[in-house]
């Protein structure tokens, strides 16, 4: 690393740290232990997304004791149960009080640009600073997506999307149509399922698991089974792991699996992945079938996975029936009329998209995505934090955020070093 010669009249921080989320707060924790100097910017509030981003009944789809924050591991006395988003805010607070980050909230990141002598220049809403190492750890949430053909919809539908949703009572009257079957759009759907609205589901191509299976929570096998340590270089089908929507289960009354073909026999109307539309006529493609298939084949394959582990390990363990289907569409429902059917509101909850435009580093691929090896990348000093398969599965969740975070302290401090003996 070159000598760093510093502009007197801006302000030098060692490292930058963008993003007060958990994955941010993680590699403070790190850098505050080791005595390494460092600022946080959040643009909003600490655990902003936490607070704000999440429905009422919102609870973690993975148990308890997999919330392991640097220093502070769920200490509850419900380790196998799933917190609700007031718990989750409530230990996340708890982890930042317990070593009191150099955290400035309501200060947002408008550039970042490396500078000739080395290290980077940080544009903020509360000033200019230079600094030696960043870390990005703003998540891969900042672009909620919606498609094309949404403004194509009557004006007379709603639509909402899925990081708006709160509670049953925001939407109208008449039926709702969901679109997406990942993680939050199978729990919307239950959600307004349960408050007695008639509830339209467009099933994408999302992948189930089991919930509880022979014993244990189906988590639990995996991580005895040392699934959740592989590494992305390790894995079979990276970009299978990169691209996959998570599986779809919920936490919801102390933990269950989600069986879309038994909310079809409870009323949930199914279609296809929406594929267009006009005014209040809806286009599906003719994909419901082949997607609930391919789900439940992801399902049993986790059973299949936990069946050979219980046989390899001689674990004594009860034995469950086989799977079998509920329920299967007798045709393939392409288009409907919103209308005709009551269908006054649509959520959209297929996900989001990242917003990197205000880092101007060497670090992306063609498709504007950064590149790195387990957080770090090519740019020097240059880190990400916080994203899926960073390096294992765990690591946008808080089972495997540690693991990351102690990592890239380990590098800065090394970066750091390197810096420090270039300067002498």
């Amino acid at each position: 690393m070159p000598m760093r010669v510093h502009d007197t009249a801006v302000p030098y921080i060692p490292v930058v740290i963008i993003g007060g989320g958990q994955a941010g707060l993680s590699v403070s924790w790190y850098l505050t232990r080791d005595g390494i100097g460092h600022v946080v910017f959040e643009r909003y509030r600490r655990f902003q997304s936490w607070r704000e981003n999440r429905w009422d009944s919102f609870c973690l789809v993975t148990p308890n004791w997999q919330c392991r924050l640097p220093g502070f591991p769920y200490q509850g006395d419900d380790p196998d149960g799933f917190m609700l988003r007031d718990e989750i805010v409530e230990y996340l607070d708890g982890f930042s009080a317990s070593f009191d980050p150099p955290l400035h909230e309501g200060v947002s990141v408008t550039r970042v640009t490396p500078l000739a002598e080395g290290g980077y220049r940080v544009e903020t809403t509360a000033g200019v600073w230079t600094t030696g190492q960043v870390v990005v750890a703003t998540g891969g949430y900042d672009q909620p997506i919606v498609p094309p053909y949404a403004s194509a919809i009557a004006p007379e539908v709603m639509q909402m999307h899925s990081v708006a949703y709160r509670r049953p009572s925001q939407v109208p009257e008449g039926g709702t149509l969901v679109v997406g079957t990942g993680q939050s759009g199978v729990q919307i759907m239950e959600d307004l399922h349960r408050a007695g609205r008639d509830v339209h589901l467009a099933v994408g191509p999302a992948p189930r698991s089991p919930r509880k299976y022979r014993g244990r929570d189906a988590t639990d096998w995996l991580h005895a089974m040392g699934h959740y340590a592989i590494t992305i270089d390790k894995h079979p089908d990276p970009n299978k792991a990169l691209t996959q929507t998570n599986h779809y289960m919920s936490g919801r009354d102390g933990g269950k699996e989600i069986d879309l073909r038994k909310f079809a026999l409870e009323g949930v109307h199914l279609y296809g992945s929406l594929a267009g539309a006009k005014g209040t006529a809806l286009q599906f493609l003719p994909d419901l079938e082949k997607n609930l298939d391919d789900a439940d084949r992801s399902y049993c394959g986790i059973r299949d996975q936990i069946d050979a582990w219980i046989a390899t390990q001689g674990i004594d363990a009860p034995v469950e029936p086989p799977f079998q289907k509920v329920w299967r569409p007798e045709q393939e429902v392409t288009e409907i009329d919103c209308a005709a059917l009551g269908i006054t509101s649509v959520i959209w909850a297929i996900g989001f998209r990242p917003d990197y435009a205000w880092l101007e580093a060497d670090c992306f691929d063609a498709q504007g995505r950064p590149v790195y090896r387990r957080g770090v990348t090519q740019a020097p000093g240059l880190y990400f934090i916080g994203l899926g398969w960073l390096n294992t599965w765990g690591s946008g969740r808080f089972l495997g955020i540690d693991d990351d975070a102690r990592y890239l302290a380990q590098q800065i401090a090394a970066n750091a070093q390197v810096g420090a003996q270039a300067a002498e």
